[in-house]
């Protein structure tokens, strides 16, 4: 596996704030519609809460950063849809491909 460079981990850890806002913004908007559904507010105020039980574990809200699991992070948020192939322009090719190995399996 390739190891990270330290240019695409200084590139990592300048996006990921980034990447986390734009995915909690798509999380704010779910809140919304379970908040504005029909039903009553307990309901909406328990599936609510179960919803952000589990989200806020989500990497794309909380991220242990290490730069030896970096390109497994990285790739696990491509998986998980909180970031695209294309948000990954500007890093190395290397990167690039390991990530896209990665998400193949």
């Amino acid at each position: 596996m390739v190891e990270i460079s330290k240019s695409d981990w200084m590139l990592f850890r300048e996006k990921i704030p980034i990447w986390q806002e734009s995915y909690m913004e798509r999380l704010t908007e779910g809140y919304i519609e379970i908040l504005s559904g029909p039903g009553k507010a307990s309901d909406h105020f328990w599936e609510l809460e179960k919803r952000i039980k589990k989200d806020k574990k989500h990497p794309g809200v909380l991220i242990e950063m290490r730069r030896s699991s970096a390109i497994w992070d990285i790739a696990l948020l491509v998986q998980d849809d909180v970031i695209t192939m294309d948000d990954l322009e500007g890093f190395s090719q290397d990167l690039i491909d390991a990530v896209k190995l990665i998400t193949r399996r």
